[in-house]
């Protein structure tokens, strides 16, 4: 039955959509229906498109449910709503608040190449975009998100809304009592799974290839990216992975307090509490922003939860046991991460020597590897870079290993390019100035983005990102016109530096690994300590070596 459907879309997307590509509003028949969506140069954009239904009333906090096909021709000419999100307090170089929100927001859009599909050509490859924002805000339509360079290559793009914060990630004991498994939590991550099953029904119709999908994501959306490689409810639905500065911490478990994190239905429990609330049915009748702004106000930061079912297990154990998608991966980290993110940093301590008596205290038999890569000379430079390693560079290495361990290619990068607007603010490489770069849009980031010089060199390094990323979604490996060969990962530990120009090389910061995973391993062998940002000079004392680690 799914066969026929799929091969009589098909059909109609070749009647309907590409061969009227001369005009402005060009028609896909797909299983979920008519879409009229815009031409826009060499490509076919469709915004807006419900991949679920409306998770309002009864439906929050609830798995999203299918869409059932609509009737008549549904106009994807703007996008939908963004999911609802604290509004924004503060102002940084990340501040591009949503135009309108709603919890209506369950909806993707696709920037297709004219052509994709049609005549007997070969069906596109397809990169997913899941959003970044901590959990708690972002959209999918964003004009940094933009696919027509994607597209220029041959490659199909979609990008995901998805619950946020509150409204998207709470557990609580009286939603896991109503719900047959058992269970709570994880319903951003559960609206991702339904998007990809939406993408896999319905986007042979556009002219993609449902068996060629690439997720990708940066910062919260690489941390959605590991989840759904760890969920064995997205099995079979991606084929290749692309993690942007990915952070494989430690998360909250649904019923027990375990590695330093409280419950998940516990921390819903004080929510619900500090809301007004004093059940399920009185939350469900609260304002959906309001919800969002206690979430705020008691700075709850979103997680996914070990609930047995949608994620098995912490990260860290899943891809231990090998039991991750076993999917190629390009995954990579920035070299100022934490310029931007300077919340992140505990106060510097006085001078070099007390530094060093922190370190020796915190770190105990591996103060001596800590100090050689963080020494007392520079103390900001020093508490800079280990709080992006223990975050960044130790994740993008640990999934490049595990990865190569299951047989898969892996493909490791680093960026660390410099231009002025950013180095007048004291912003190099910062965490996620390398997006621009991949989509080709330095001309659309948001206004208090240090902006990008519109030089040959700035153009010529976007290209070659963009080639690496569009090849990697095609076939797997990275490849740019006119650019050095990207080694993979493998034994000798290859990576690719991007700086003024793309530059191989092999065995990036080493020792910095084998630190992070040390003191991981350590810390999660006590069952007591988390491993995230709290490390170096605010680490827990480290426990000896038990002979785990």
């Amino acid at each position: 039955m799914r066969l026929s459907r799929h091969l009589g879309a098909c059909a109609a997307a070749g009647l309907l959509a590409f061969g009227a590509a001369a005009q402005d509003h060009p028609r896909v028949q797909a299983p979920a229906g008519i879409l009229e969506g815009r031409v826009s140069g060499d490509t076919h954009v469709f915004n807006g498109i419900p991949y679920a239904q409306p998770p309002v009333g009864p439906r929050r906090w609830k798995a999203p449910e299918p869409l059932p096909p609509w009737q008549g021709v549904r106009d994807a000419g703007s996008p939908g709503l963004a999911c609802v999100q604290p509004r924004a307090t503060t102002t940084s170089v990340y501040t591009n608040p949503p135009p309108a929100t709603g919890e209506d927001c369950l909806t993707l859009n696709i920037t297709v190449p004219t052509g994709a599909g049609q005549n007997g050509a070969k069906a596109a490859p397809v990169l997913i975009w899941i959003h970044g924002g901590t959990l708690i805000n972002g959209r999918g339509y964003n004009a940094m998100y933009d696919g027509t360079a994607m597209a220029g290559r041959g490659v199909i793009v979609v990008s995901i809304n998805y619950r946020l914060g509150v409204l998207g990630y709470m557990a609580h004991p009286g939603l896991s009592a109503e719900n047959p498994d058992g269970i709570s939590g994880n319903y951003g991550l559960l609206d991702q799974i339904e998007a990809l099953r939406w993408v896999r029904d319905n986007i042979a119709a556009f002219g993609g290839d449902p068996g060629n999908v690439t997720i990708s994501g940066k910062s919260a959306g690489a941390l959605s990216v590991m989840y759904l490689m760890a969920s064995p409810l997205a099995k079979g639905l991606f084929a290749k992975a692309i993690v942007q500065s990915g952070y494989m911490i430690s998360g909250p478990e649904l019923k027990q307090p375990n590695h330093g994190e409280f419950a998940a239905e516990a921390i819903g429990a004080y929510i619900v509490a500090q809301a007004g609330a004093t059940d399920v049915a009185s939350m469900r009748a609260m304002d959906a922003q309001a919800l969002a702004d206690v979430g705020a106000r008691l700075n709850y930061f979103p997680l996914g939860t070990v609930d047995g079912k949608v994620l098995t297990g912490q990260l860290v154990d899943v891809f231990d046991r090998g039991e991750q998608a076993p999917v190629p991966i390009l995954t990579g980290f920035n070299g100022g991460e934490i310029r931007s993110l300077r919340h992140l940093l505990p106060p510097k301590p006085a001078d070099a020597k007390a530094y060093e008596t922190v370190i020796a205290e915190k770190y105990g038999d591996l103060a001596g590897s800590f100090l050689r890569l963080y020494p007392s000379d520079d103390l900001e430079e020093s508490m800079l870079a280990v709080t992006r390693d223990a975050l960044y560079a130790w994740t993008s290495e640990r999934l490049v290993r595990d990865q190569t361990a299951l047989g898969r290619d892996a493909y490791y990068y680093f960026f660390d390019h410099a231009y002025p607007a950013a180095a007048e603010k004291g912003l190099n490489a910062f965490h996620a100035a390398e997006i621009p770069y991949v989509f080709g849009t330095m001309k659309h980031t948001p206004a208090y983005w240090p902006k990008a010089p519109d030089s040959p060199a700035e153009r010529a390094l976007s290209s070659a990102m963009t080639d690496y990323w569009a090849s990697f979604a095609r076939d797997g490996r990275p490849v740019a016109t006119g650019q050095p060969d990207w080694p993979a990962y493998g034994q000798d530990r290859g990576f690719m530096a991007f700086a003024d120009t793309p530059r191989p090389g092999h065995r990036l910061m080493e020792g910095m690994f084998d630190l992070h995973e040390t003191a991981m391993c350590r810390r999660r062998a006590a069952g007591t300590l988390q491993w995230n940002w709290n490390t170096g000079v605010i680490s827990p004392v480290l426990p000896q070596n038990g002979g785990e680690c």
